[in-house]
């Protein structure tokens, strides 16, 4: 990510919360899915507090953003559908996810399979 980004303009929740679209000042829009946005979560039951401490999570294809609560001028934190209410979305962070939809997503799918997991909340585990 860099300092600079454009602004947002927009947040809208699409498809009862399973999509959240977002406009930027640059007039790019994007539709990120809950599910994305939920797996990427900046919070630290995600990303950990250190280099390293991130946990995979999965088995959230179903998830749905319940809320969108304004923090500050510079971030808002989404409300999901499983209780998940602890990362802070800063601008920058989300433009960073949006940008980058495409890359990231792929990342995560292939270190879900990996790992023998599945976005399937009944499921969980392939192997198991």
């Amino acid at each position: 990510m860099t300092d600079k980004f454009p602004w947002p303009t927009e947040f809208r929740l699409k498809d009862r919360g399973r999509t959240l679209m977002l406009a930027f000042e640059d007039g790019a829009s994007y539709e990120l899915p809950a599910e994305y946005l939920r797996v990427e979560s900046p919070s630290a039951e995600v990303q950990g507090h250190g280099p390293g401490q991130r946990t995979t999570q999965f088995g959230k294809s179903r998830v749905a953003i319940t809320e969108i609560v304004p923090t500050g001028n510079y971030a808002v934190r989404l409300m999901f559908d499983d209780h998940h209410s602890t990362g802070i979305y800063s601008f920058s962070w989300l433009h960073d996810l949006a940008v980058n939809h495409a890359a990231k997503w792929r990342a995560y799918l292939e270190e879900i399979k990996a790992k023998g997991l599945s976005r399937d909340p009944v499921a969980k585990r392939e192997r198991e």
